[in-house]
């Protein structure tokens, strides 16, 4: 008869695993450039719900309580290629998203951009990075390690569809692991 009761408990644990959870309620809706060291952000009006868009932070927390205050800094779309080398495929564009991450945990945060971030279009695709450069700025560098309040700044490059039209972008802690999912709507 006990075993039952922990058969139920388990079943619980392991639906509740698997379920994400997608923030898209900005943390603070001011956009990047408009703080400086010594000020805080300055929220801007939003109509309710609010729901993300570039400029605005969202904090996320990862599988081992990590929390990442996400910003979607800017979109350069198209990008263009850093050298001769670095040229999407044809009937291809690069878009490049700019993140700042900023570790307002008390845990390390220590996490591969790249494999965190995705782009989808207005017919729902969506896009895994690409590990191709672009000249829109310099990217993570592979991993980030990032002490409680410590922060980081990189470009994470796409290569999609010329024709498509990117409405969302999405970051998942934890190589995208993570239950909880920040979304971003792209004008």
């Amino acid at each position: 008869m006990a075993a039952l009761p922990l058969a139920v408990l388990l079943a619980t644990a392991v639906a509740a695993c698997g379920e994400k959870q997608v923030s898209t309620t900005p943390a603070s809706s001011a956009p990047e450039h408009r703080t400086t060291a010594t000020q805080q952000p300055t929220p801007k009006a939003s109509p309710s719900p609010s729901v993300a868009s570039v400029g605005d932070t969202l904090t996320l927390t990862g599988d081992e309580s990590e929390k990442v205050a996400v910003t979607v800094v800017k979109v350069v779309d198209p990008a263009a290629g850093n050298d001769e080398f670095s040229s999407p495929d044809s009937g291809k564009r690069f878009v490049a998203v700019q993140f700042r991450l900023k570790n307002v945990g008390s845990k390390v945060f220590d996490d591969a951009p790249d494999n965190d971030a995705k782009v989808k279009d207005a017919q729902g695709q969506q896009f895994d990075p690409s590990f191709l450069d672009t000249s829109a700025g310099p990217g993570f560098g592979g991993s980030v390690t990032l002490p409680s309040g410590d922060s980081g700044l990189g470009f994470i490059n796409f290569e999609v569809p010329a024709t498509a039209k990117i409405t969302k972008i999405q970051f998942t802690l934890n190589s995208g692991f993570a239950n909880d999912v920040g979304q971003w709507n792209v004008p």
